[in-house]
């Protein structure tokens, strides 16, 4: 079993979606560990706030298929395939981390937005601070301890859901 980590983000009616993405996760995936929601300005365009999260689960699955398996409900919650990168969206399904997988194939792990972005870097310290980041060898806490919080704008923000 690889332990991964998922980064959840959605801009459009996001408490609903993330809601339906984490259901969808925990048909397929056991084990899950969820960070807290954090409500975050549109990064790279003018929209909407988005709700992120970070979730941890265990899987067998080869990462392709994680992949796959992540495109598969993001259509499935209104994501439009090929829609612009900086755009609003339903649902946007990252892996972050594979075991301590690093590659360029299939997929980028760990994935970089890891170190630049506070809606991705917070709730990973949050659920997993003392994991080392298998590249810059430090852990996630201490990566978010000496991250620039004034590059971005987020707060936790009441959340619940229920498996």
């Amino acid at each position: 079993m690889a332990k991964i980590f998922i980064s959840l983000g959605s801009n459009i009616e996001p408490e609903r979606h993330l809601k339906a993405a984490l259901t969808d996760l925990n048909n397929y995936f056991s084990a899950l560990e969820l960070s807290s929601v954090f409500e975050s300005e549109a990064v790279g365009f003018e929209g909407s706030n988005f709700l992120n999260m970070v979730v941890a689960a265990q899987t067998e699955l080869s990462i392709a298929e994680v992949v796959s398996t992540f495109k598969q409900i993001e259509q499935a919650h209104g994501r439009v395939k090929g829609a612009k990168k900086f755009a609003p969206r339903t649902l946007d399904l990252d892996l972050l981390l594979y075991d301590d997988t690093v590659s360029e194939q299939p997929i980028e792990l760990p994935r970089a937005e890891i170190l630049y972005n506070a809606f991705v870097l917070w709730p990973l310290a949050e659920i997993a601070p003392s994991l080392t980041h298998p590249v810059v060898k430090q852990s996630y806490q201490t990566l978010w301890e000496s991250y620039d919080k004034s590059q971005q704008s987020l707060w936790p923000v009441e959340f619940s859901w229920s498996a």
